[in-house]
Formats: C-alpha cells, structure tokens, sequence
C-alpha cells in the first residue's frame, strides 16, 4: 500500500484497514491497497475497499469452493460478478450468478455465497455507507 493510502486507510473509514477517500483526491489505484478480510467472522473473500461520505466500493476474491456463512448487515449491496460463477441464497432464494451479472442484497436480507469448485470468483461490490463493509454472522 502506497504511505498516502496507509496513512488514510484508519482516518473515518467505517471498515477496519479501508481507505477513506479525501477532499480533492479521486483517483484510487486498487493494486496499491493493502487488502482486507471481506467478512472476518463469516467469508473467505479478501480484497481492498474504499469508502467515500455515501458510498464504498470494494473488489474481492473468493478462492473456489469457499465462501461466506449466512449473514446481514443494515446497508443495502451490489455484487458484480467478474469471473467465475457465484453460488448464492439470498432471503432463501437460491441463485447461480455467473460472470456479466449482478446480484441484489437489499438491507437486513439473510444471505450466503459460495464460490464455485472450478474456479475462484471475482467480484465488484458496491453498498452504502450505513455500516460497515463487514456484515454480522447469523447466529
């Protein structure tokens, strides 16, 4: 990670180890950013985040046949799949997401994702900035 992005990876970012992004600064080069756990407690995605006053992007890397346990968070997502095919429950509903497609999780919706035994999967994310990237474990 590049000292400015270390620098500002804990000033306000909502998610531990993200980047907060800056008055006047608006270009964020991923491959510079030192990558986090998608979900600590629940997922095997890793990958880097950054979060502005509304919003937070992060791309992630889920390593084939792993995943993430059923878990909600209070912000509303956005998961584009890049490459591989996604494997996900979402409010019950079972899906099979491949790459070109984007998966809804609206806000407080139990859901659970696993990459599938071929090939990791790649993925854009988007949520809003109502919580944190990290999502919490069904109990």
């Amino acid at each position: 990670m590049a000292d400015e992005d270390k620098a500002k990876a804990s000033s306000g970012a909502r998610t531990p180890g993200a980047v907060r992004a800056q008055p006047g600064r608006y270009l964020y080069e991923l491959a510079r950013i030192d990558p986090i756990m998608g979900g600590p407690a629940y997922s095997t995605a890793e990958g880097v985040c950054v979060e502005g006053d509304k919003m937070m992007i992060a791309l992630m890397r889920m390593p084939k046949g792993t995943g993430a346990v059923a878990h909600s968070h209070p912000n509303e997502q956005w998961i584009y799949i890049l490459e591989g095919t996604f494997h996900a429950t979402v409010g019950g509903v079972k899906h099979q997401v491949p790459a070109g497609s984007v998966l809804y999780i609206p806000s407080n919706t139990l859901h659970e994702g696993k990459a599938g035994d071929d090939a990791d999967v790649l993925f854009f994310t988007c949520k809003d900035t109502s919580h944190s990237l990290h999502g919490i474990k069904a109990a």
